[in-house]
């Protein structure tokens, strides 16, 4: 049924400010035991020792950044004495930007842009801890962003390592992963010092979903906005993407286009044409996350079924929901492609897959037929055009 007619002042959201992706919650639901791992970890900077190292692994959407913000907020209230560095990676690549970050965080002003080396910006972050006999814990968040040219290695081992050249400098380091392992082998000089505490985010379950949506739009809109029925399918959406980030977002556009029909509740169509556009702000996200080699292999699906479809293969990138050409690759002669492309072998390649896999971006059945066997076929879960336009730079 329809709901009532919105008049021209008047808005569905009560408190808009919940439904941005940075919002964090008062009540943080379904991450009690990670939570508790990460007050274990920064305990001993209560009493004046250096923290644990720790590792927060995960699919995106998962609450790994969420926690670790609940966790400095506590920090931040009951340890005077620990200072704590939130450095968004994606943002901040290398080395210099993240201890300019960190330089910011401690002095209350960035570095001069020009002519201070990395070696001056790394004194002066040691020399501020020490003086003021302040401990620092980092977290690097999306630390997969480092892993190309070892980045991560340098940023590890000069955080890590910096109280060998400045006795007394006590530092800890958060790093938060956006995949369900670690399949990048740090430098022998970092493992051995890093040893993180790994504290592992599963994705949601349907229910827990429900609830954490529910709860959103509980405190965020006015009453009778979102109905059980309408709250199920955005619930549903969000579980197939896996990402709570989606769900949040769809919370919001859905509100948002009941508001241009002026009316009073969202419906099931202002949610399913919300979805189109979350949807690829999803996407284009996750793609922008991978590196270049796990991009190769979807630039490969996708062009792929983009020619089955030109030459006259069934399907196509109709831009819907759920309508994608099967380019029924094998991962041989996917990777025959991709070796060829990026010149990786096939241990890299094989853990690729597994990523994009775990990430819902690909499929990787295992097909019984075939004259060499069991085989795997691959295939996209997005239309081609899709992934291919995701991979172009945009606003969103």
């Amino acid at each position: 049924m329809p709901g009532k007619t919105l008049l021209w002042d008047q808005t569905l959201f009560r408190r808009g400010e919940l439904f941005e992706f940075d919002h964090v919650p008062e009540h943080f639901a379904h991450r009690d035991s990670q939570q508790r791992s990460l007050i274990f970890g920064v305990r001993p900077a209560l009493q004046g020792m250096r923290p644990l190292n720790m590792l927060c692994v995960g699919p995106p959407g998962t609450g790994k950044t969420t926690a670790v913000r609940k966790a400095f907020e506590e920090l931040c209230e009951h340890a005077p004495g620990v200072i704590t560095a939130h450095v968004n990676c994606q943002a901040s690549q290398t080395r210099y930007t993240i201890f300019s970050q960190i330089f910011q965080r401690l002095i209350g002003h960035a570095p001069p842009t020009s002519g201070v080396s990395f070696k001056k910006i790394l004194d002066e972050v040691a020399k501020y801890l020490v003086g003021n006999e302040k401990i620092l814990i980092v977290a690097l968040d999306d630390i997969n962003y480092l892993f190309h040219e070892k980045e991560a290695d340098n940023v590890l081992y000069s955080l890590l390592r910096v109280h060998e050249t400045h006795p007394g400098t006590k530092i800890g380091v958060i790093a938060i992963l956006s995949d369900d392992s670690l399949s990048y082998v740090f430098d022998p000089k970092v493992g051995s010092i890093f040893l993180p505490e790994e504290i592992l985010f599963p994705r949601y379950a349907w229910d827990e979903i429900k609830s954490i949506l529910s709860d959103r739009a509980k405190l965020g809109f006015y009453p009778g906005v979102l109905s059980e029925d309408v709250l199920d399918v955005i619930v549903d959406y969000t579980s197939e993407a896996g990402d709570l980030r989606v769900g949040i977002d769809l919370l919001k556009r859905s509100a948002l286009n009941a508001e241009e029909r002026a009316d009073t509740s969202i419906s099931e169509d202002d949610v399913r044409l919300a979805y189109n556009k979350s949807r690829m702000l999803h996407l284009s996200r996750m793609i922008a996350s991978l590196g270049s080699g796990e991009q190769a292999i979807l630039a490969i699906l996708a062009k792929r079924a983009e020619a089955k479809e030109q030459a006259g293969g069934k399907g196509g990138d109709t831009g819907g929901e759920k309508e994608m050409v099967e380019a029924e690759q094998t991962a041989g002669d996917l990777y025959a492609a991709f070796h060829e492309s990026t010149g990786l072998g096939y241990t890299r390649f094989h853990a690729m897959l597994h990523k994009l896999a775990t990430l819902r971006l690909i499929d990787a059945e295992i097909a019984t037929e075939g004259v060499h066997g069991r085989s795997r076929r691959i295939t996209l879960k997005y239309g081609f055009g899709d992934v291919l336009g995701a991979m172009q730079p945009r606003s969103l």
